[in-house]
């Protein structure tokens, strides 16, 4: 267990035993786990002070947790979430923000912020999270690493706290892509669909244009670098208007987090923070007619991608629209952000196919992600895929 945080990653739990087994594939290394997954020994607390008062100590552990365990890896800790999950800037209200080792005066993103700033400050050599909305892309993007929201299913959610059932996933952060494929190897399985090793690549102009001129432009090179070794991409478009995408997502996720958390919060009448109190009346009040037409969304936007990716296409995009905002940016400011980011992010939820952020380049000094996504079921090999673009990325054009 680690004496030190200077980061302040770590939930600060009395320390209790969690065995690993002395051999595996993940002998060796360490890890970290967000604090919506049960650890035997440990309480849950999902970034609320109420949950964490009625949690008590945890008789099991997350199916997830234990497979890692099981492969050799050792557990250091658990880590800070947004509160209920239900965020994306890593700043919870009652316990606090997580630095940003990669850049310290910005944000870490969230919800899964403590489990990033574990690994990006090598308090950890890999970390769970969860992504429901971003919360693993975001902050791999925003802290300079590997990040990966699976398929949706693909992984056991069993024993982990809950917030919006048909878009929630569990993934994992990591510094560098041969650690990042080691958890693959443990926790994926087989793929329904494989990858050829050049896959068919794509862009979209759409998508791109998410993205800050300076940030698209980075982006846009990185592309170029490439090229040599994995292939031209070619112009497809996913929607003229992204604006039904991010209110599809808006909508499923607010009535299913209102449903795993609403009556909780009206029983105690929960004192919320900013933004993840806002974001819960929202929730309350999306209607059934709003939810009909979202799943209408979601249902074309799915079958889109499944026809322009088929079984060998790779979709490229930026992992957010810019670095990471400033931590002394206000508010409404990390709100206007974070609404601009869930136009990008909203794809993989919405299709429930895998999407992968890899750290390729930098801004004014912080770390920027390009993605990708692959076919549905197409996770281990959109690993080995990321692994090697972020090695093509390094290649500089003279």
């Amino acid at each position: 267990m680690l004496v030190e945080d200077p980061f302040r990653c770590f939930v600060p739990y009395p320390q209790a035993a969690v065995k690993h087994a002395a051999t595996g594939p993940l002998a060796g290394l360490s890890f970290a786990v967000k604090d919506l997954f049960d650890v035997k020994g440990y309480p849950t607390g999902a970034g609320s002070p109420l949950v964490l008062a009625q949690s008590g100590i945890k008789a099991k552990t997350a199916p997830i947790v234990k497979a890692l365990l099981d492969a050799g890896a050792r557990f250091v800790g658990k880590t800070h979430t947004d509160e209920l999950a239900f965020s994306m800037n890593g700043n919870n209200a009652h316990f606090g923000a997580p630095i940003n080792p990669a850049a310290p005066e910005r944000i870490t993103g969230g919800s899964s912020s403590g489990s990033a700033a574990a690994v990006a400050g090598r308090l950890a050599d890999f970390a769970l999270g969860s992504d429901t909305g971003g919360s693993v892309r975001a902050p791999a993007s925003y802290c300079g690493l590997f990040g990966i929201r699976p398929s949706h299913g693909r992984l056991s959610l069993k024993r982990v706290w809950p917030l919006a059932e048909s878009l929630d996933t569990a993934g994992w952060f990591a510094r560098d892509g041969e650690v990042f494929a080691r958890i693959g190897d443990v926790l994926l399985g087989a793929d329904k669909v494989t990858l050829p090793e050049t896959p068919r690549l794509l862009l979209a102009d759409e998508l791109f244009a998410q993205a800050v001129p300076e940030a698209e432009t980075l982006l846009r090179n990185v592309v170029q670098r490439i090229v040599p070794a994995l292939g031209e991409p070619q112009t497809v478009s996913i929607a003229r208007d992204l604006d039904p995408l991010y209110w599809a997502v808006r909508r499923i996720q607010g009535r299913e987090a209102w449903a795993s958390d609403g009556a909780m919060i009206e029983r105690f009448g929960m004192p919320l923070g900013p933004g993840v109190a806002q974001r819960f009346a929202y929730s309350k009040a999306v209607s059934d007619e709003d939810v009909a037409k979202a799943d209408a969304v979601r249902k074309r936007i799915r079958g889109k991608l499944a026809r322009l990716l088929g079984s060998y296409g790779v979709l490229l995009l930026p992992s957010v629209p810019d670095i990471a905002p400033l931590a002394s940016a206000s508010d409404d400011e990390l709100e206007d952000f974070r609404n601009r980011a869930i136009r990008l992010l909203c794809l993989a939820g919405l299709t429930g196919f895998p999407q992968i952020s890899i750290p390729v380049t930098r801004r004014d000094g912080a770390p920027l992600g390009l993605s990708v996504i692959g076919p549905k079921g197409s996770d281990k090999s959109l690993v080995a895929f990321a692994v090697r673009l972020e090695r093509a990325a390094r290649i500089r054009i003279a």
